[in-house]
């Protein structure tokens, strides 16, 4: 989520692709993983929607900026999707601060959903880990050199999306078949037109940084105080970002939960509204940046309750030259990314040495 990111589209190149998503679901989520896509499901034979709809939708071209210099397509049913949240503060986003010049990647997922589309696993990637980031070219065809012990979210600074995904795909050895980006104002405005998300506090939040002040209880929060939880960090735990990603992804399993429940496929209006909202909020990848696309690759996910997916962090630890930041824990983290190929669930002994999904955040926040 910003600190808050097809039938059968495909970020690949040539050749065939793993198979299409079954007919048949933030930021958030992976937003939005889909709230647009979910809502388009329903109104596929609505002709304003798709008019409507299909001209808020402006997508990345992964495969052409990327080339072949990727990942082995791997056919097996499964799915992998990288959810960005970017921080920039340009145009409305500026009403969250000022940025440093250039957006970062506040916030990564990434969402692989197993064959049968069943299921689903879900690894957040610290902002704050510091990878091997390789040479990327930008936008304007600049090209930036790789870089050692480089920010994970400086790749999406310098090269964009397809740094971003370039940047994951050599660290985690998987290729990625989607990519979306949601951004803070289409996040708050997204929850607004669910009515909210309902959570439940176990002790009070008081967030200066965010914004956000939650007594113990059960709450249904409007956008601006969902982006300010998803934000916070300061006060809960040690004030890592690692504590800020286990209210993140606490969050993300009642907006999932939130988006099954809205019944929107009842209320055309509803229906509307939410998929002219959400196709705002998002910038998918050019293979999922129409409403058939779109609504097929939901169609995919459309099983998947939050009680099918599963929440992990990759696998770091702190650096011991630098505490503000973390690294990879090589062997846990080769395990995640073996099982995600595999398309096997996550083992408990890949996190077992991991400073991630540690701390008291991770029962600070539950579903309603």
């Amino acid at each position: 989520m910003t600190d808050t990111s097809s039938g059968g589209g495909r970020i690949g190149g040539g050749g065939q692709r793993r198979k299409p998503p079954s007919t048949g679901s933030r930021l958030w989520t992976a937003a939005a993983w889909s709230a647009a896509a979910l809502v388009l499901v329903g109104g596929s034979g609505l002709g304003y929607v798709y008019i409507k709809v299909n001209g808020n939708l402006d997508g990345v071209d992964i495969n052409q900026a990327l080339g072949t210099d990727r990942p082995k397509n791997i056919d097996n049913g499964s799915m992998d999707i990288l959810v960005l949240g970017s921080d920039s503060r340009a145009g409305a986003n500026s009403a969250y601060g000022t940025d440093e010049g250039a957006a970062r990647s506040d916030t990564a997922m990434v969402v692989h959903v197993y064959q049968g589309h069943k299921k689903a696993s879900v690894v957040s990637i610290p902002r704050d880990t510091l990878v091997e980031r390789p040479e990327c070219t930008d936008a304007k065809g600049t090209a930036h050199p790789a870089a050692a012990r480089a920010m994970f979210n400086t790749a999406y600074e310098v090269g964009g999306p397809a740094c971003a995904v370039k940047t994951v795909e050599k660290m985690s050895g998987i290729r990625m078949d989607h990519y979306i980006e949601v951004d803070f104002t289409g996040f708050t405005k997204l929850i607004d037109e669910l009515g909210g998300v309902e959570i439940t506090t176990t002790r009070p939040i008081d967030d200066p940084k965010s914004h956000l002040s939650l007594p113990p209880g059960t709450h249904t929060l409007d956008g601006e105080q969902s982006l300010g939880l998803v934000r916070t960090r300061k006060s809960l735990g040690d004030g890592s970002d690692l504590g800020r990603i286990q209210l993140q992804q606490a969050f993300m399993k009642a907006f999932i939960e939130q988006v099954k429940d809205v019944g929107v496929f009842s209320n055309p209006k509803k229906l509307l509204d939410l998929a002219d909202t959400g196709s705002k909020a998002i910038t998918p990848d050019s293979e999922l940046d129409s409403v058939n696309e779109l609504a097929g690759f939901a169609r995919g996910l459309s099983a998947l309750g939050a009680d099918d997916v599963h929440m992990v962090t990759m696998p770091v630890r702190y650096d011991p030259l630098d505490p503000n930041r973390v690294v990879p824990v090589e062997t846990g983290a080769t395990q995640v990314w073996r099982a995600l190929k595999q398309d096997k669930p996550i083992p408990a002994a890949a996190l077992a040495d991991s400073a991630g999904d540690q701390g008291e955040a991770a029962g600070v926040v539950s579903g309603g």
